[in-house]
């Protein structure tokens, strides 16, 4: 596999652990609205050009997850503002366009030092 997409992740809001409760994650870059900072995890990248598909893989530290479904707005929300909201949830479908869903997991420990990966056969 290669990777195609890095994230670094530089600060966690401090609601974002009842995300992961929820098998949520909510992804922006550094330019997070001030409103939705506390339910994020932050990274710096505001380059992102290659679009995530499903079949894809992302990986936190030493845990994987295949990626089932991406929504149609998903990668351009990504692209634009580092955003996109990753569901841990097993599902392969979802009606909110900027989801991005995995097989479901427990998501693992996630620190201001934390690198997600996208990776790709």
């Amino acid at each position: 596999m290669s990777e195609f997409l890095q994230l670094n992740v530089v600060e966690i809001g401090e609601e974002a652990l009842f995300m992961f409760e929820e098998s949520m994650m909510i992804l922006f870059n550094d330019t997070v609205p001030a409103d939705l900072k506390g339910i994020s995890v932050i990274h710096d990248n505001r380059n992102i050009t290659e679009e995530i598909k499903a079949g894809d893989e992302m990986v936190i530290g030493n845990e994987s997850f295949k990626i089932l479904f991406v929504g149609d707005k998903a990668n351009e929300t990504l692209q634009e503002l580092g955003h996109a909201t990753i569901n841990f949830n097993g599902e392969t479908s979802s009606e909110l366009p900027g989801t991005i869903c995995t097989e479901k997991k427990a998501i693992p420990e996630i620190t201001g030092n934390s690198v997600i990966s996208f990776h790709r056969r």
